[in-house]
């Protein structure tokens, strides 16, 4: 096992080496410019934080811009020795990782026929990034666009993509992460987003793409890195990295991460949270090899539930009675509609134990096994607008005028087991060369929802709310709801090298699946979805109404093509099938022909078809990649209304458009990372779902560009910055009258300052929101309730390195 760092030092012939100051994990790349062409000199035990590779061969390929498969032949020069290797190559880029982290993916970013996005360490340092949701600002048209149904509230990474919630198939390291909390990006190598279905790569999931957070690992080399931050209205943060190898072969990673923030421009939201990930690594640098991992982190927030839209463009009375409201201006961004008693905790504990074997220098095995369980519990109190909703002590005044509160619970439990087992091999049949990704998968996920009593809280004024009341916590009823879905998955990929220019690509997945779930409802209560008491039971107490179960098969499979036009682009062609079965994202279930819902057992799974046709280019001495992609994914057995008001499968969704995108190094002092996408979201078979009667899908972008750019002005001084814009988008239909429709399109400019004061220490200033953009960030599906944009912010960030 060969790994490189990238901390490089410019040397010429005869130059002394210079001292190791900068080196905060050791190894070190020395680049000796020899005949003008640079060629590195890797010491013995080196590191690369973006993963490892296990063959020195799709090193070498990676670094002088060639698949180790294509038989492109690249210039270069290679001495080996025990303690050095010199390779004549580019630096690579620190924006551009060259590959995924996920060994399903085995081939270069630049051969994959898929529209992988790679948010790098770097990336998530430079920017300021604390969180999973800010690091996806780096995706366009990705984004917690959606702020919840009517009465609640959305937390965490509700992320939508492509017209699809995907909050849902959220994974890390390959393992689907489940449980609607903030994901700090502490632990994280690398962010990646991979566009259209991916039920080949990883089971059931959404049909718009798949989100995995790499996990850091341990390394041979001994080092430390620390950052303090603080920032506006008082936030404070604090990570540490450290590492140490205890011998050749073996060494101990922790990082460790504090956090206590207060959102600018918002009155009482709050977020707390603290992180531990210690990890240990055997047999590093040998073919066996053993990692062990622990994620612990605790949050304890204020959240929120938005804010009243009125003043909004598109706002107009729910009903005459209340026509003040039409020329209504805007409630203060700052003003918070909950009360004291408003909290969101969760805890999230996970342990992964994975083992690596080198079969040949070209055949690995992995196998992984991770227990996980996340917990969480909130109340959160928010703000309802309809008519009904509405007081008015003074009829001409709307000072004076209250709007209902409503209480939000939850108190949920989900839990993972899973034991994973991959190989990949690279190997030839003949002339015609194979990278085979293969598999076996177990799983069981639960999912506990314990029943809460309701809550109710007083109605709060329109323009000065009150929030210095408590309304009690949470006090279980019984009522609980219980899922569990057990899966085994077994997949097999291929990708052959035909010629030095054709590729063809396949993959074929198999999923068994069975979901069990009972709910029950506590008896006596009233209003929608109250039962009676069965003879001889007490109001209150939990009655069982769904007891049942689905097992099913899912066959997902895809295929693709590569042709390479140079040594340095190609176009590919991709298809892809992926599918979602009832209760496949949430857990639930309902029972057959009982009203709307997709979880029903007598439905079948949502199907997705994707197309894709692109071309990458690696240009830049293969240090800056190019992207563009035309792509049409189409959603089958969407749950729609008969005629005669029941409900059937014959629903159709379609995304399409193209996106665009550059990663990496415009010169060796100047990054990059940027993309656009114009997207057409549509509702083609069944009932519209978007406010304005039109036909587009709700929370989707049409347009969405993303840049971030740095420029390394001296050896000391850096510079960055970047826009993103987020193109108007239609919010959901539920029958709440009078409220926006839509959101208006926005630019958001951020800015940076870093300086390094010597080696131990460099200092970096993030400014958000430059030109303080007043905007929706998020609205929910009835439009009663918005989340604003956050105002313009700074962060002060002290980075030390020993």
């Amino acid at each position: 096992m060969i790994t490189i760092p990238f901390i490089i030092y410019r040397i010429t012939p005869g130059q002394r080496k210079p001292d190791d100051e900068k080196c905060r994990f050791c190894a070190v790349w020395y680049v000796l410019i020899t005949k003008n062409k640079p060629a590195f000199i890797m010491e013995k035990n080196a590191s690369l934080p973006f993963g490892s590779f296990n063959s020195l061969a799709l090193f070498t390929g990676l670094c002088l811009g060639a698949s180790p498969a294509t038989g492109i032949a690249a210039e270069k020069s290679v001495k080996n020795s025990e303690e050095t290797l010199v390779v004549e190559a580019t630096p690579p880029s620190l924006y551009s990782p060259g590959a995924s982290g996920d060994p399903k993916f085995n081939k270069p970013l630049v051969d994959t026929t898929r529209t992988i996005t790679v948010i790098p360490e770097q990336v998530i340092k430079d920017q300021g990034v604390t969180n999973l949701t800010d690091a996806l600002k780096n995706v366009p048209g990705v984004g917690a666009f959606y702020a919840g149904e009517n009465g609640s509230s959305t937390t965490g990474d509700a992320i939508y993509m492509r017209g699809v919630d995907t909050s849902n198939s959220i994974y890390v390291d390959g393992i689907r992460d489940i449980g609607s909390v903030t994901r700090d990006t502490f632990n994280t190598q690398q962010v990646e987003v991979i566009k259209g279905p991916a039920g080949t790569d990883y089971g059931r999931s959404a049909p718009s793409g798949s989100i995995n957070m790499i996990s850091k690992q341990p390394r041979l080399d001994s080092g430390i890195d620390g950052s303090a931050s603080i920032g506006s209205a008082w936030s404070r943060r604090g990570t540490l990295d450290l590492n140490q190898a205890f011998s050749d072969s073996a060494a101990f990673r922790l990082n460790l991460m504090g956090e206590k923030t207060h959102d600018a421009g918002r009155d009482r939201i709050e977020n707390e949270r603290y992180g531990i990930a210690p990890s240990l690594a055997f047999g590093l640098d040998t073919p066996t090899r053993l990692y062990l991992n622990y994620l612990h982190v605790r949050q304890n927030n204020t959240p929120d539930g938005g804010i009243p839209t009125v003043g909004l463009p598109g706002y107009s009375a729910p009903s005459p009675k209340y026509a003040a409201l039409n020329s209504a201006g805007k409630v203060d961004t700052n003003n918070f509609y909950g009360t004291d008693s408003d909290y969101d905790k969760s805890t999230t504990d996970s342990g992964t134990l994975r083992f690596e074997h080198d079969l040949t220098d070209n055949t690995t095995v992995r196998n992984t096994t991770r227990w996980s369980r996340v917990k969480q519990e909130y109340l959160l109190t928010a703000v309802m607008g309809g008519a009904s909703n509405i007081t008015a002590p003074d009829i001409n005044d709307v000072n004076t005028w209250s709007w209902s509160r409503l209480v939000n619970t939850k108190d949920v439990s989900n839990r993972i087991l899973t034991n994973q087992t991959n190989i990949t091999s690279t190997f030839n049949t003949g002339s015609i060369g194979h990278d085979v990704s293969a598999g076996v998968e177990f799983t069981r996920e639960n999912q506990t929802n314990y029943g809460v009593n309701a809550m109710t809280a007083p109605a709060v004024n329109l323009y000065h709310p009150v929030s210095n009341l408590s309304i009690g916590g949470l006090d279980r009823n019984g009522a609980n709801a219980n899922g569990q879905t057990d899966t085994f998955g077994i997949y097999a990929f291929d990708t052959l090298t035909l010629t030095e220019r054709i590729e063809v690509n396949g993959g074929l997945r198999l999923d068994n699946y069975h979901t069990k779930y009972d709910s029950a409802t506590a008896c006596g209560g009233s209003g929608r979805g109250a039962i009676a008491c069965p003879p001889g039971q007490s109001t209150g107490s939990p009655v069982t109404t769904v007891d049942t179960a689905k097992s099913g098969n899912l066959v997902n499979w895809k295929a693709g093509a590569l042709y390479r036009l140079t040594e340095q682009g190609n176009v590919y062609v991709n298809y892809a099938i992926s599918q979602q079965p009832p209760g496949g994202s949430s857990f639930a279930l309902a029972a057959s022909g009982s009203g709307n819902s997709a979880n029903r057992t007598d439905f079948k799974p949502q199907k997705a078809k994707s197309s894709e046709l692109g071309t990458k280019w690696q240009i830049f001495d293969n240090r800056l990649l190019l992207s563009a992609a035309l792509f049409r994914t189409d959603i089958e057995n969407e749950v729609a209304a008969n005629d005669d008001g029941t409900w059937s499968q014959y629903g159709k969704k379609r995304v399409e458009g193209y996106e665009l995108s550059a990663t990496g190094n415009l010169t060796p002092d100047w990054t990059i990372i940027a993309g656009y996408t114009q997207q057409h979201a549509t509702v083609t078979e069944g009932q519209n779902v978007a406010q304005d009667g039109s036909s587009a899908l709700a929370y989707t972008p049409k347009h969405a560009f993303t840049l971030w750019t740095q420029y390394q002005a001296t050896s000391d001084l850096s510079v960055g910055g970047g826009v993103r814009y987020v193109g108007s988008l239609r919010r959901g239909s539920d029958g709440a009258v009078g409220t926006p429709d839509h959101t208006e399109g926005y630019w958001v400019a951020d800015a940076k300052l870093g300086y390094r004061v010597n080696s131990n220490l460099d200092l970096q200033l993030n400014m958000y929101n430059l030109f303080d953009t007043d905007y929706v960030a998020s609205i929910n599906k009835s439009g009663y309730r918005y989340h604003p944009g956050e105002p313009r912010t700074f962060m002060l960030t002290a980075n030390v390195h020993f």
